[in-house]
């Protein structure tokens, strides 16, 4: 008995000890309508370059405004979307939604994120457009990879492979408009899916 008890006393430790090291309230169904706004996204973009400028953006031209604020509106959704609903998780296990663990996660994810930001603005101002995708993409995976080390360890698997796509895109970027769609709807589709029922439906 006091050898059961003793290896249930160290399991319970561990438990605390992850939870206090890692945000484990990342919700999965975010992931799966983050995937969903990704593809209606990509459908409009698809649809507004196609009828309206021929198959080519220009920088200047309204219909490259108009497909950057689809994208805008993806991303944000996305956001609103994932905070609103891990919020809902954290509550309903009692977790808190803002500390140093939560902190450290947002902190570790954005540094990636913006740098690649900031970085594919700079090379779109100069009408290098062949490489964004592929960019979108291993800058994601990056953030994911940097963000793992603060949350639920599985979603470094999704960086992995859009750090992959990335770099496929990077070699053919004639492909990179279904690359996106790929790693940005249906991989956080797939995924959002497998991390729900892996973490949401058994707790």
């Amino acid at each position: 008995m006091e050898s059961k008890d003793y290896l249930k006393d160290i399991s319970e430790i561990k438990n605390l000890m992850n939870k206090s090291s890692r945000f484990i309230s990342l919700s999965g169904l975010s992931g799966i309508l983050a995937g969903i706004y990704a593809l209606i996204g990509a459908a409009v973009a698809y649809w507004l370059v196609v009828e309206y400028s021929k198959g080519t953006l220009i920088l200047d031209g309204k219909v490259f405004k108009l497909v950057m604020l689809d994208l805008f509106l993806v991303a944000a959704l996305s956001v609103i979307t994932g905070i609103l609903l891990t919020t809902h998780k954290a509550k309903k296990h009692g977790a808190k939604i803002w500390d140093a663990t939560s902190r450290r996660l947002v902190i570790n994810f954005l540094i990636p994120l913006v740098v690649g930001g900031l970085y594919i603005l700079i090379i779109l101002n100069q009408q290098k457009y062949g490489q964004t995708g592929a960019l979108m993409l291993i800058f994601y995976g990056l953030a994911l990879i940097n963000a793992s080390k603060y949350s639920i360890g599985d979603i470094r698997y999704l960086g992995f492979i859009q750090l992959f796509l990335g770099l496929i895109c990077a070699w053919f970027p004639g492909y990179g408009f279904w690359l996106w769609v790929l790693g940005f709807g249906v991989m956080h589709i797939i995924y959002g899916s497998w991390m729900h029922f892996k973490y949401d439906v058994k707790k």
